[in-house]
């Protein structure tokens, strides 16, 4: 796997991407309590309201970018888009208000829906070889576990001898070392294209969507893992403390068991990957999850004993596993059913419609689990996502890529059948 960082090009991007996802981490860490010093005990409805503003922001912001940019060099828009994430950082420390925060996260969330997607989009060319591109993929899913377990870390070392305005430093160096790197890497040269109107370049990544046999059963997928996300995310911290009664370690620990199911799918996958096609893998992860959470349904439903706390870390370690499963070949399929005219925008409506599952799915565990208990957000969860499930498996009959469509073509390139 780590064979493919000899591509000079992709070991920088890739390090754009570790260096990042670090300052993000950081960022993470230092606004909760940036929104504590200002709302108090109030803190939690500024978090939750920054988070819904960037998923939002994910959602809506992603296709509208990649839209309004096409014609922009993609190497340029990356560039701008860390100096644009860069800014925002910098301006955190001095804020005072709440509402100040919202307007801030949601330019830096902006920017981040316009980055990566952009930066997905442009694996695939510099790394045309598929073999290398799934091991591309896998180390990436490595990455973004890593920095889930690694941020926190670093995070609570620096408060020990820092501020925690001084995170907001490190989130601006690794956006800035990000976009040097970014600068430092040689990207394909882009071929001119025919004009498009705007709207069909709006639409063109979700059309390829529709039309596409695996690219509709990924959308069902997309569901099904964040009915599984929502539940670990929104809930251990209070299944750990609130229901278990254990110390707040614990909770990190309990992460750490679904962050290491992911990692150990991902170090493995390639070499599946070589042998097995994805529609397996895939829908394997699609139905492990609600199977997950109907297991997570009977430890949060019956009196705690012994056997509760290693039962719940092996159960997050499959939900993890699982999760793996599903979204890292995801990209494969993405590059399959795309070109290079639609590719930016077939990312990012990916990235725009797995992030609008998670505003069905946050809301769901958070107030059917306040509401209820977790039991029943977990049981919840599980019937959606079993629903989900049924339809990845319903959707993904055949093997078939999307047709290409019928523009826009490059710029002195016959359409197939056309003469010269």
């Amino acid at each position: 796997m780590i064979a493919v960082l000899r591509n000079a090009a992709y070991a920088k991007l890739f390090s754009a991407q570790v260096i990042a996802l670090v300052g993000t981490g950081l960022l993470t860490v230092a606004l909760g309590l940036l929104a504590f010093d200002i709302a108090g005990g109030d803190a939690g409805i500024v978090v939750g309201t920054a988070l819904t503003i960037k998923m939002v922001a994910y959602v809506a912001v992603s296709p509208l970018m990649i839209a309004i940019t096409a014609r922009i060099p993609r190497k340029a828009l990356l560039i701008a888009a860390d100096v644009m994430r860069a800014l925002v950082a910098m301006s955190l420390p001095f804020v005072t208000e709440a509402w100040q925060i919202y307007v801030l996260i949601f330019l830096l969330q902006s920017a981040s829906a316009t980055f990566t997607p952009t930066f997905q989009a442009v694996i695939p060319e510099i790394l045309p070889d598929e073999r290398e591109y799934t091991r591309a993929l896998s180390l990436s899913r490595l990455a973004y576990d890593l920095e889930s377990l690694v941020s926190p870390v670093l995070a609570a070392a620096l408060l020990t001898v820092i501020s925690y305005h001084n995170l907001f430093i490190g989130t601006v160096v690794g956006f800035i070392g990000s976009a040097l790197l970014v600068i430092a890497t040689r990207f394909p040269a882009m071929r001119p294209f025919e004009p498009v109107p705007f709207f069909d370049r709006l639409t063109r990544g979700a059309r390829v969507f529709l039309r596409t046999t695996e690219l509709r059963s990924l959308l069902a997928m997309n569901l099904v893992v964040g009915t599984s996300t929502a539940m670990v995310i929104v809930n251990t911290v209070v299944l750990v403390q609130g229901d278990l009664g254990r110390p707040q370690s614990d909770v990190a620990l309990l992460l750490a068991a679904y962050g290491a199911g992911s990692m150990v799918i991902a170090l493995l996958l390639p070499r599946v990957l070589d042998t097995l096609p994805e529609r397996p893998v895939m829908l394997t992860g699609a139905v492990t999850l609600p199977v997950g959470l109907v297991a997570a349904v009977a430890l949060t439903a019956v009196p705690v004993g012994p056997a509760t706390w290693p039962l719940l870390l092996v159960n997050w370690l499959v939900l993890g596993a699982a999760t793996s499963l599903v979204l890292t070949p995801s990209a494969r399929l993405l590059r399959r059913a795309s070109d290079e005219s639609n590719r930016p925008a077939v990312f990012a409506a990916q990235f725009s419609l797995s992030h609008a599952c998670f505003m069905i799915t946050y809301p769901i565990a958070g107030i059917v689990g306040a509401t209820w208990g977790l039991w029943a957000a977990a049981a919840t969860l599980a019937a959606l996502g079993a629903l989900a499930a049924v339809a990845a498996v319903i959707a993904w009959r055949s093997t078939s890529v999307a047709e290409p469509e019928p523009g826009p073509r490059r710029k002195g390139v016959p359409m197939a059948g056309e003469q010269r």
